[in-house]
Parts: C-alpha cells; structure tokens; sequence
C-alpha cells in the first residue's frame, strides 16, 4: 500500500499546473489537448458487530479496516472537427472490507472486486468521441478529464465508441454520482438495480449515441459483458498488468449489455432540475435462480443452469436544486430478479433520496455536506436462493433471515488547497446483505483526493 501512496504524493507535487496550452486556449479557442491526473485515497473500517452465524461473503464479525488507493493520468487530443480520442491509464491498490462481500449497498466506491496488496494497471478508457453538430444556438464546453474545452451546437448528434465505464454516459446525477469526491457507497454512486455492463474494475468496449436537444437528450448504449460474472473482460488481456489469461468476453452477439436513458431537464423558480428515466436488457450466460433452488443440491449452485437468458429492468433518477447551494437527488430501480446477477451487484429493487448543502452559508463555498438513505432488496426466489446456500456477487451467509438492506450516509468533503480535499465519512448498515441475524455495521471512513 505505501508505494502507490508514495507515488501519488509524489505526483501531487510534482504537478503544479497543466500545460499552459491548455490554460491559454481554455477560454479563447478550441483546445487541441489537455491532460489531467487524479488520486483517492481511502481509509475505511467498522468496529465488531452481532452475528448470529458467518458464510462465504459475510462481513468477519470482529471488524476490520482496509485502505484503497487509485491514480489516474488522463489525456485527450482533438482528431478533427467534433472529434475527440481520450485514454486514462490507472494505478490501483488496497482492498473493500472482506475483500468488497457482505454488504450490497458496499461502503467503498473505490474498492474494486480485484483487490491487491501491490500497485495493478490498467487502461480503464479509451475512446473516440465524435460530436455532429445540427446548428442553432451554441454553449461553450469547460476543459475538464475526459473532454476539451471548446463550443458546440447545443443541438447535436455525439458517437462515442471504445473502452469506458457505462456509468461515464449514463445514469449520471449531479449529487450523488462519484465515489471519489461525493458519497462513497456504491448505491448513491449508481443505480444498484442496473446490473450495468463491465468487468471486475468497472469498464468494458461498447458504443454509445446521444442526441441532444435544449431540454432534453436521448441516448442509447451498447456494451460487451464479461465471459463469466464478476470477471474481466478480453481487452483486459492487453490493458491490464499483471497480466490475467482468465480475461474473456462472451460471444458477441450472445453476451451483451443494452441500455437507453432519456433525460429531461427543466426549472423550478429559477432552480434547475433534471429528471432521467432508464431501461436496461441484458444477455449473458446467466444462472436461473429457480432452477438453483429446484435442484437437490445444497448449497444451490448458479452456475449448475446456466444458459443464455436475458435479464432486464429500469430506472429513475432525480436531481432537483431547492436553494442556492442546495439541492435533493433520489434514485428508484427494478430488475425482474429471475436470473443470476452477472457484473455489478446482487440487488433487484433499490431506492434512494438525499440531500447535498455546499459551505457557502458558513463561508466555506468549496465545502460540501452530504446525507442519504438507500434500500436495497432482492426477488422472492432470489431470497430462497439465498436461504439455500447460494452466493452472489456480494452476498451469500449460507443462509438468510431476510430483511431489506437499509443504509444511512453522511459525509463532510472540505477543500484543504485549491483542488486537494479530505472527507470524512459515515454509513449506518442495517441488515447487511439483506440478513436479519447479522448486524447492525457501523463504518467510518476517511478519504483524501487532489486533481490537477
């Protein structure tokens, strides 16, 4: 863990400014380049806590603390007009508690299912970008990680095709949306319900189209999915190191992740609001749940049924600013919670609301406050999978006294010098993956992150 710290500090001086053609042209023209680097890092751990009885994915009852580190360098480069190719190469280290199990609404956005106790790399994006303007009035778009600063048409066509997270396009909430600077747990970070395309870190190759209109943009994903759940994909066999010869995608027209968003904005008194709607159709070689609890054998094994299937669902998320400085988010989902979960976490219906308060009022403008609940809950049949023995993605006791998996939030993030901020962070778990008999967890958590 100390040698990507150490690195990471290191950069952090190292780095005082971008390049100053990136300043200079960030107002004036378009900008030919940019780069940008980032680091986060998180400390995170619970005290003991009741259990009445521990299986392969329960959270150790005794506490334990675990710490998590990610550096990223990222670049991007003007191709021609309206084009735009980025890459961000990222270094990781660290671990979720118990190795990110036992809880699905899980504490640690950053704590990825591949754990390391030594720096791994990977190149998370690489895309291509290409924006077709329809004409009409224009808006001026800020530099920022994975776009250059320029105009475009507010109207337009953009094609964005590579390797990148699903979540970089859709799902977005101006709250509640990035582990790295807002709240960490992955419910408040995504909508749980949408087993999204991507591999063990968080990425996959797809393509994406979006039109957007003055109020309103309609967008439509298409992803590759992993060979096997949890797992990575076939393009980690070139981007990641060390290398991993388990890394396989399905077959490509077999094993795929499909999604559309439509997005509407509008205003309230002067208060800006967004409200998005999703729907998401997944296909890969999926586990029935049924047939693993039909079947004799105990524990229930998944992946005894697999076969091609389909598994679908849908999305609402919400952003509302109430005051100045003030604003609410929620987030409502569903999935038909008949068949295995494949890539990101075992919930079937999840429902989220919380607030975010900038530092203005007490002269802190760059400061945030944070406060949210989520309920997590799973299918019937997922429930008697579980009663019988079976393991998910985060979850499996060996057996389940079900309740709802209810987390509580909050967290202060402070600025402490121009981009480096800390937080500190708190979350309330009741009922951690969805069990009865084990819990409540207490987790406190500190996080640093700078960008430049």
């Amino acid at each position: 863990m100390k040698t990507l710290v150490y690195l990471s500090f290191f950069a952090a001086f190292a780095i005082s400014a971008k390049s100053q053609e990136t300043i200079e042209n960030q107002d004036t023209h378009e900008q030919s380049w940019n780069w940008h680097v980032q680091n986060t890092d998180i400390v995170q751990g619970y005290p003991g806590f009741s259990a009445k009885y521990s299986g392969p994915n329960s959270l150790p009852p005794g506490g334990e603390t675990r710490e998590s580190v990610s550096l990223d360098l990222m670049a991007g480069i003007r191709l021609w007009r309206g084009a735009e190719a980025h890459i961000d190469g990222m270094m990781w280290q660290g671990f979720g508690v118990n190795n990110t199990h036992g809880v699905d609404g899980f504490p640690n956005g950053e704590a990825f299912r591949l754990g390391t106790g030594v720096p791994n790399g990977t190149l998370t994006r690489l895309f291509i970008r290409q924006t077709v303007g329809l004409g009409g009035e224009q808006k001026d778009v800020p530099d920022d990680q994975f776009t250059l600063a320029g105009k475009q048409d507010i109207s337009r066509l953009t094609f964005t095709l590579g390797r990148m997270s699903v979540k970089d396009i859709f799902d977005n909430n101006a709250y509640a949306n990035d582990p790295r600077t807002q709240f960490m747990n992955w419910a408040l970070m995504a909508n749980e319900a949408w087993d999204y395309p991507a591999d063990a870190i968080g990425y996959t190759t797809g393509l994406a189209a979006e039109l957007n209109q003055p109020q309103w943009t309609l967008r439509y994903g298409f992803f590759q999915m992993p060979r096997f759940s949890n797992s990575l994909t076939a393009e980690d066999r070139i981007f990641k190191w060390p290398y991993d010869n388990s890394a396989q995608d399905g077959p490509l027209l077999d094993a795929w992740g499909m999604v559309t968003e439509f997005e509407r904005r509008y205003s309230l008194n002067a208060h800006p609001g967004t409200i998005r709607f999703l729907a998401y159709l997944n296909r890969a070689n999926m586990g029935s749940y049924q047939a693993a609890v039909n079947s004799s054998t105990r524990p229930a094994n998944i992946t005894a049924s697999a076969e091609f299937r389909y598994k679908y669902g849908f999305g609402l998320n919400l952003e509302q600013e109430i005051a100045k400085n003030i604003g609410v988010f929620s987030r409502l989902g569903w999935s038909d919670g008949r068949n295995q979960a494949w890539v990101f976490s075992d919930v079937d219906y999840t429902a989220t609301a919380g607030i975010s308060v900038k530092g203005e009022a007490w002269q802190r403008p760059d400061d945030t406050f944070g406060l949210a609940g989520v309920l997590n809950s799973i299918s019937k049949v997922h429930q008697e999978f579980f009663a019988a023995g079976g393991t998910g993605i985060l979850a499996g006791d060996g057996n389940l006294n079900y309740g709802w998996e209810k987390t509580l939030e909050t967290y202060y993030d402070f600025k402490i010098w121009k981009t480096i901020h800390a937080s500190l962070d708190y979350q309330f778990i009741s009922n951690p993956a969805f069990n009865q008999d084990r819990g409540p967890v207490f987790v406190f958590g500190a996080r640093l992150h700078w960008n430049f």
